[in-house]
């Protein structure tokens, strides 16, 4: 008798559990694998509307719909043939304690880099990007940084546990290298003098071409080892409205998937796809786009390190 639960499932309404319907590995360390997808379920470093815990699984749940596609359009390959992703689930951590957060995520991180695994990791709010970073400096060094965002996130006036401070203390901690580092769809007040890193803002990114866009951050970071982060208000609200800080005058998710795919060949290290609040979402359309950037991520990743 045929085994009825010895099946693949191609519905997209069921089984909606891990990216891409991956295996879930609870000891991803002692994997085979070569991207870790890791789920940071929190958001208690908000300033705007709360929600983000939520976002890994919605974005998991959304990545579904991507799942049946054996080779991404336009991508020349076929990511899963090259290239052996799992989803290690959510990280654990004490409720309400953002210190336990901070010591479990480089911990966490620090492992699966010791064990050679890439990690992309499902925010949670964007604070979850600084102890990413703190691990990945501790194998990379200094790193050059591509931050997609409304906001530079580099305000000092926040506490230490606060979603807009990230990228003023990384530089401090020589974590990032302002000088070879590069923010994209920024649209919001910051200040510019002594700000080092180099912008593209909203209104700049929305007038130049996708080429020039592409030239300016491969430009900016060269060779050097790079990790981007991808807040998703980076999006235009038409296009992401499930986020906590929405900004109106951002980027269309087709200029953002032409920008990413240009990237390929830079040195990318680690990812993470920050800031997805559902419970502001319409139509899950702010899960597919986080989903889809996040696969365009791994695609990026597997051009440069499993194809040369």
């Amino acid at each position: 008798m045929k085994n009825i639960f010895n099946q693949v499932d191609e519905s997209i309404y069921s089984n909606a559990m891990t990216f891409l319907r991956q295996p879930l590995v609870q000891n991803p360390i002692e994997s085979a694998a070569d991207i870790v997808v890791l789920g940071l379920p929190y958001d208690m470093a908000t300033t705007g509307r709360s929600g983000a815990r939520m976002g890994p699984t919605a974005i998991r749940q959304a990545s579904i719909n991507l799942a049946w596609e054996g080779k991404r359009f336009p991508w020349p390959f076929s990511l899963l043939k090259h290239c052996k992703i799992i989803d290690a689930g959510d990280l654990v951590f004490s409720p309400g304690d953002s210190a336990h957060f901070c010591t479990q995520v480089e911990t966490a991180v620090g492992q699966l880099l010791d064990a050679d695994k890439t990690i992309l990791s499902l925010g949670g709010d964007h604070f979850v990007t600084l102890p990413i970073l703190r691990a990945y400096a501790k194998k990379f060094g200094t790193m050059a940084l591509i931050h997609f965002d409304a906001h530079t996130d580099t305000y000092s006036n926040g506490s230490c546990y606060d979603h807009g401070t990230m990228f003023y203390h990384a530089p401090k901690e020589n974590l990032i290298d302002k000088e070879k580092s590069i923010q994209v769809g920024i649209r919001t007040n910051y200040k510019e003098k002594d700000h080092g890193f180099s912008v593209i803002n909203a209104m700049q990114a929305n007038d130049m071409s996708v080429i020039e866009i592409i030239t300016l951050i491969k430009d900016r970071v060269g060779d050097t080892p790079v990790y981007l982060t991808f807040d998703i208000d980076c999006l235009d609200p038409a296009f992401a409205p499930g986020t906590g800080t929405p900004v109106c005058g951002g980027l269309t998710t087709d200029k953002v998937l032409k920008i990413l795919r240009g990237l390929e060949g830079i040195n990318l290290v680690g990812m993470d796809v920050v800031e997805v609040a559902p419970s502001y979402d319409h139509s899950e359309v702010t899960a597919l786009a986080a989903a889809t950037i996040a696969l365009e991520l791994a695609h990026i990743w597997t051009a440069k390190h499993k194809l040369v």
